[in-house]
């Protein structure tokens, strides 16, 4: 691959601020640092984005290859972040041949932190269902168990989501930011710049993604678009969410909490080789 310069703008993801709890008493709260990131595509201004700011690079070219307004890694030549005016320029060597007419459609989505989907994305009509991986009982539980080490941001601070990419029960990399959308962005933007050997991690063998965020159909389509076709999530799913994972083939575990889960185009991909006891109560909600 050719040389890419590749800036690193780091900021810390908390900020402390003066607060009144409920006795009347002052202190110093964290709170999570929102910032506007504006990115430019060779000098074309493309989005606003509201972040951490943790790994910015990451973000943007994750941002822009879920976009599908960068289409090849070896295309991309520099990633440069500077915080003095909140803007992020990206140079490529090619454009895609239709960029106004996909910046020119745009579809709001339910997505916290972006929100827009452009060219008609969620048509994606060039994605094959993904080869399928099977998803142990046992290894889910195990994993939700490793991720309560992870969120970071979330326990001092709160507001903010975060996404992991995994290897059945190991956490490969961990993201925190203010939307779950910037999340999976930094992470799919991490795993092409460690696929080109400018830092980030060995992600490229991950087989499940996992995201504190709804599975809706965006979601469902930029984890499609990593090659990962395991989605798990503490939240809900949405209607069009679980037409685009069947599409794809994407195995959706929604409301993952403890020893609960509701799995989704399981068939035959989910093992169950860990079946809890059931607790007073649980029949009846099952019924209900």
């Amino acid at each position: 691959m050719p040389s890419l310069s590749l800036s690193r703008a780091r900021l810390p993801a908390t900020v402390e601020v003066d607060v009144v709890d409920e006795y009347g008493e002052p202190r110093r709260q964290a709170i999570a640092a929102e910032r506007p990131l504006t990115l430019y595509l060779n000098r074309r201004e493309i989005v606003t984005l509201m972040t951490l700011g943790a790994d910015p690079e990451a973000l943007v070219v994750g941002y822009l290859r879920n976009q599908g307004l960068l289409g090849a890694l070896e295309d991309l030549t520099a990633v440069h972040v500077d915080w003095e005016v909140e803007a992020a320029a990206v140079v490529t060597r090619h454009l895609p041949d239709d960029l106004e007419a996909r910046l020119g459609q745009r579809t709001v989505t339910t997505g916290c932190g972006q929100g827009t989907v452009f060219g008609r994305l969620l048509e994606a009509t060039a994605l094959t269902p993904l080869p399928a991986t099977q998803l142990p009982q046992s290894v889910l539980y195990a994993l939700l168990e490793r991720l309560n080490d992870f969120n970071e941001t979330y326990k001092s601070a709160g507001a903010v989501h975060g996404c992991a990419l995994c290897r059945q029960a190991e956490v490969l990399d961990f993201v925190e930011d203010v939307g779950r959308h910037n999340a999976v962005d930094t992470l799919a933007g991490r795993q092409w710049l460690a696929a080109a050997g400018v830092g980030g991690v060995a992600s490229a063998s991950a087989d499940l993604f996992y995201t504190t965020g709804r599975l809706t159909s965006e979601m469902v389509l930029k984890v499609a678009q990593m090659g990962i076709s395991v989605l798990v999530s503490r939240s809900g799913v949405t209607q069009k969410g679980v037409e685009l994972a069947s599409r794809f083939g994407v195995l959706l575990i929604a409301r993952a909490k403890g020893r609960h889960f509701q799995a989704i185009h399981a068939d035959a991909r989910l093992v169950l080789d860990a079946v809890p006891p059931r607790r007073p109560g649980d029949r009846a909600r099952a019924k209900a």
